[in-house]
């Protein structure tokens, strides 16, 4: 059975920092592509950060509002994927989901940040940020 869950989802002040976490079971996790997704209440679910799978290079991709602020990284040993947040903004609140995709690297890379290119999903972990 394949899992993605999420950790790691708080209630926080603007400026703190949080790390959340995708442990991953039924798959081969350095085979997939990953990615993180927010989606706040009313608004369309967005992209956030995603990582190519190991042996395709190393290309990271972050949507501008969290460049500088935000890094993903994943544990092939772990089979964990991490998004490391500081600098925590009430825009920011939201539920943030990993996801996973085996595609060829090729196409990844022009559809990272597109969610309908995903597969398989987590159930979330909500953020909050507020003064």
């Amino acid at each position: 059975q394949v899992q993605l869950v999420e950790s790691g989802g708080g209630s926080v002040q603007p400026g703190d920092s949080l790390r959340l976490s995708c442990a991953v079971s039924g798959l081969s996790f350095s085979s997939y592509h990953m990615g993180w997704f927010r989606q706040a209440p009313g608004k369309e679910r967005e992209f956030v950060a995603a990582i190519t799978r190991s042996g395709s290079g190393s290309a990271i991709y972050y949507r501008d509002s969290v460049k500088g602020r935000f890094t993903i990284f994943r544990d092939n040993a772990k089979k964990t994927l991490y998004l490391q947040m500081n600098s925590l903004r009430p825009e920011d609140t939201a539920l943030y989901s990993c996801a996973a995709v085996n595609t060829p690297s090729g196409y990844w890379s022009s559809t990272y940040d597109n969610d309908q290119a995903y597969r398989v999903w987590g159930q979330g972990t909500q953020v909050t940020v507020s003064p």
